[in-house]
């Protein structure tokens, strides 16, 4: 899953989705300019492969992850979201939010966050949170995840097995968090094995190495995580997104090719790059020189392929009128910002 530079498609961007082993396409503010333009780009997009059709995601959490301005609602961050402490008001804003990405043609939110907040220092988790309460925030994210599901919208968990007790950001360095197992079976996997439980369709990978797990490799590069704990563990057979393989903890340290092989041999079914195409092609290329040499590759990626053809189709049969948009209202969603207000209500009153 690539972003592309704009928001219209030149060329050699159309070229590359149309020729390469692409499976969708992540969009970042710099394709958003407005509604129509908007609509305009995620039709063409699903237009490229009439068989296959790209999956479009966006990051929409609320706060301050949050890629759409008006006509679009400014959803309360998390955090806001846990003080409030209604799992129906987050099921309701998780139905909010699908019914706003699907107006305008979005397929994936990279959302809920099932992180910790457990650190206070974290640079990069923060507000994006719903709370220090693994059971709070496993109640929460669940109930987001469960409204986006209603409307079609695939929710995207992350980032497994945990991001919330970080001191670094994986944008710019590799994070180590040094907890006992026993900690991150309490803490920080807890909310990620109550939402595969209940159904989730998708997690998302942490750059992030746990030396009771894996002294070596971070998360998306380990099959100590994602084949021993979340595949066999926790029985998860949904799609395994990675973080944006561009972060400096992952490419600071390995080459696009290498770190691709990796990631899928570890138990990524689908490597997300958010910059530039030239890296994802770079992966790509990679992935096709070492396949015909190392069969456990060759099988992890027929495997990859069928599980997100498989969320492809679930997603498709899940929509009443796949790619029929209906009209935004002039006013925008009323009744989505007054849901928003009175979120932040509760807050405010449970604060006081």
């Amino acid at each position: 899953m690539v972003g592309v530079p704009g928001p219209t498609l030149d060329r050699a961007t159309r070229t590359f989705l149309k020729g390469r082993a692409v499976a969708g396409v992540v969009l970042f503010r710099r394709n958003i300019t407005d509604v129509a333009a908007l609509v305009a780009l995620t039709s063409e997009l699903h237009q490229l492969s009439a068989e296959r059709p790209l999956l479009v995601a966006i990051d929409h959490e609320g706060g301050r992850v949050n890629r759409l301005d008006e006509p679009f609602t400014r959803f309360p961050p998390a955090a806001v979201v846990g003080k409030a402490a209604s799992p129906h008001l987050a099921y309701r804003q998780g139905i909010a939010m699908g019914e706003e990405l699907r107006s305008v043609g979005i397929d994936v939110d990279f959302a809920p966050v099932l992180d910790v907040a457990s650190n206070a220092a974290n640079p990069v988790i923060g507000d994006r949170a719903f709370g220090f309460h693994p059971r709070m925030v496993a109640r929460l994210g669940i109930s987001v995840a469960h409204g986006l599901q209603r409307t079609g919208v695939v929710p995207v968990g992350k980032h497994f097995p945990g991001h919330g007790d970080t001191a670094v950001d994986s944008h710019l360095d590799l994070p180590v968090v040094e907890r006992t197992l026993a900690e991150l079976e309490r803490t920080e996997l807890f909310p990620f094995r109550r939402a595969i439980q209940t159904g989730i369709d998708a997690i998302m990978t942490a750059h992030v190495v746990y030396p009771a797990l894996d002294r070596e490799n971070p998360a998306t590069l380990s099959r100590r995580i994602l084949g021993d704990i979340l595949r066999e563990r926790f029985r998860f057979r949904g799609v395994v997104f990675s973080d944006d393989m561009e972060m400096k903890a992952i490419a600071a340290r390995h080459a696009p090719g290498d770190a691709a092989v990796q990631a899928i041999e570890a138990g990524v079914d689908c490597l997300v790059t958010c910059l530039t195409i030239d890296v994802a092609e770079q992966m790509i290329s990679g992935l096709e020189r070492a396949a015909p040499r190392r069969a456990r590759l060759a099988a992890r990626m027929e495997e990859a392929s069928a599980r997100i053809e498989g969320l492809r189709r679930s997603h498709l049969r899940r929509l009443r009128r796949p790619y029929a948009y209906p009209p935004i209202p002039p006013e925008g969603f009323a009744n989505h910002r007054n849901l928003a207000r009175w979120i932040e209500e509760r807050a405010a009153v449970a604060r006081a």
